[in-house]
């Protein structure tokens, strides 16, 4: 909220601006270093480092909600809602003529610690129901949308397992692209989803800028493109595409273990249940396969990494707004602090 956090080799920095337009800086160690090899093996690692990043961002998302004011902000709007209500009781009492309520024993002033931990129940309880919203959104209901549709239109099931599992995989990966640009695009119309996405453009440009090895200051921030291929952004999408891949195989796999017969007797309904039940299944290589994806378009730019890396470019046109100095001043204050001497966070 309000700033960026930024993963370096051996330092995580988090600047925010406070209440008073101050940048507050904090930093703590990349613990990622501290693993042992097999987890810095290709495809574990991915898994490993989206569950670290997961941890790591929930963490500086509500000590930014603190930084930035969101709690004060959440507590004056609550003082706000009692003194409406206390004006409304009081006409409603001087109406029918009889005292007001003694609200001097109810209404306590609120504990900043039990307002933190609050606000820290309240944004894990959100992360999490986000998780399962977003397994629900794009590894579950695409497969019955799906079947929903072959039902209306029968040419979508042919009787051919494997044709018909080609078919499905290709449908249910245009499925998941439409409603993860929707879902994008809906987002933009929430102000302060619209800061964080400025705040993501600072973050871009500021990358770039350090990549191409000039001075971080604000005027040659400023000139950088917002649009790069190591965005989670990308991440994102190049998750969807590797799942859309491993779909095709899924009804084949089952093919070779149950046999057609099997299947057939299941019946579509249970399929699909089992179908979704496996996507979800394999959403931790089909992470660490995204990952390692993501970690080659950033090392390398040839036609290959160009074509993975397009698809995430474009939908960065949705999450990465172009910033305005104040959040370029906050992007170069988090890089700053994570650089390191030793040339350590070469890919």
């Amino acid at each position: 909220m309000e700033g960026i956090m930024m993963r370096g080799p051996e330092v995580t920095a988090m600047a925010v601006r406070n209440t008073q337009g101050e940048i507050i800086i904090e930093k703590f160690p990349t613990e990622t270093k501290k693993r042992g090899q097999f987890f810095k093996l290709p495809i574990i690692r991915g898994l490993f480092n989206y569950i670290d990043s997961m941890a790591v961002g929930m963490k500086c998302l509500m000590r930014s909600a603190e930084i930035s004011g969101l709690e004060e902000a959440e507590e004056e709007l609550k003082r706000e809602k009692a003194a409406k209500k206390a004006e409304k009781a009081a006409k409603k009492a001087a109406k029918n003529g009889t005292d007001l309520p003694d609200t001097s024993e109810t209404e306590k002033p609120s504990n900043d610690k039990d307002s933190s931990a609050l606000t820290a129940i309240v944004m894990t309880v959100g992360t999490v129901l986000g998780i399962l919203l977003s397994i629900g959104l794009f590894f579950v209901l695409p497969t019955f949308i799906f079947s929903g549709l072959a039902s209306l239109i029968p040419a979508l099931k042919p009787q051919n397992n494997l044709s018909a599992s080609l078919i499905q995989s290709v449908i249910e990966g245009v499925i998941k692209l439409i409603l993860i640009v929707g879902y994008m695009a809906l987002m933009t119309l929430m102000k302060d989803i619209r800061r964080t996405f400025q705040f993501h453009g600072a973050e871009h440009k500021t990358i770039f800028c350090y990549e191409a090895g000039l001075e971080l200051t604000v005027d040659n921030v400023r000139k950088q493109k917002r649009f790069h291929p190591r965005c989670g952004t990308s991440f994102l999408i190049l998750m969807i595409l590797v799942s859309i891949f491993i779909g095709f195989f899924i009804t084949p796999f089952y093919i070779l273990v149950l046999g057609e017969n099997t299947m057939n007797d299941l019946g579509p309904a249970l399929m699909n249940v089992i179908r979704s039940l496996t996507k979800i299944i394999l959403i931790p290589l089909i992470v660490g396969i995204g990952y390692e994806l993501i970690k080659i378009s950033g090392k390398h730019d040839n036609i290959f990494t160009r074509i993975i890396s397009a698809p995430g470019v474009w939908l960065q046109h949705i999450t990465v707004l172009e910033p305005d100095d104040s959040m370029i001043e906050c992007a170069i204050a988090a890089v700053t602090e994570v650089i390191p001497n030793d040339e350590s966070d070469n890919w």
